[in-house]
């Protein structure tokens, strides 16, 4: 069965930073594009960012572009999102996703975990 587990959530200032790990099991996790999905408080579900399989590409939503930095560790089954310069209006529930297509969502998702960044 597919886990696909967040962490690094957390409350931050304006400004600061933080860094989500995503550690995928159950899925052979070389095989997958990957991706990052927030839903803040009374709206939908949106993209952040994905990556291909191999890591070579990557493609970010205009809001986090220049701030936020996707990657992935395929030896280690885990998928990352440094988040810098964080504004207030980033704070949502943040979401792993496996299978992320041209900003679509995969098939499978975490939990996720809570960012919450104050002003």
């Amino acid at each position: 069965q597919v886990q696909l587990v967040e962490s690094g959530g957390g409350l931050v200032q304006a400004g600061g930073s933080l860094r989500l790990s995503c550690e995928a099991s159950g899925l052979t996790f070389s095989n997958y594009a990957m991706g990052w999905f927030r839903r803040a408080p009374g709206k939908e579900r949106e993209f952040v960012a994905a990556i291909s399989w191999g890591g070579g590409i990557t493609y970010y939503a205009s809001s986090v572009k220049g701030r936020f930095t996707i990657s992935r560790d395929n030896a280690k089954n885990t998928m990352y999102l440094q988040m810098n310069t964080l504004k207030p209006e980033d704070t949502a529930v943040y979401y792993c996703n496996a299978g992320t297509a041209n900003a679509r969502a995969g098939p499978y998702w975490g939990q996720g975990t809570q960012v919450t960044v104050s002003s």
